[in-house]
């Protein structure tokens, strides 16, 4: 087929201050910082680097309105201390019905976009994960 997922676009009021959040967040690094637009791509050489799609931040003038159609997923080895981090880097904890009896825990950007953070994998589907991570040479 030849497709490639390039980007996942967020419209976002502050381009500038969104990209540099998911830039910390993921370790990223911004490769287009302007007004109207940013982008945050995996480290150059890096094995997401030309595989996972960048994140390309958009300016419109709207507020977001409801919740998000489309999220991301994160999974750390230690939840409750990326949780830490996050809110460290402006990110609040967010409620969208999810209850309280579930393994994960729903965040939001500093413009509100929801995204999860996931309980860790257990040790056993950790180690398989991380061997075919490590096998993995790209195209």
């Amino acid at each position: 087929m030849g497709l490639r997922m390039q980007a996942v676009v967020v419209h976002c009021r502050e381009p500038r201050r969104l990209a540099t959040f998911w830039a910390e967040v993921l370790g990223w690094t911004v490769s287009v910082d302007d007004d109207q637009e940013s982008v945050v791509e995996p480290q150059p050489g890096s094995r997401e680097d030309s595989v996972v799609p960048d994140l390309l931040f958009i300016r419109v003038t709207e507020p977001k309105h409801g919740q998000n159609r489309l999220h991301l997923d994160l999974r750390p080895h230690d939840q409750a201390a990326e949780v830490a981090r996050l809110e460290g880097l402006g990110a609040t904890r967010a409620d969208v019905g999810q209850g309280e009896e579930v393994s994960w825990q729903v965040m939001a950007d500093p413009e509100g976009n929801e995204f999860c953070i996931l309980a860790p994998y257990p040790p056993d589907v950790r180690e398989l994960w991380q061997t075919q991570y490590d096998a993995y040479h790209g195209p």
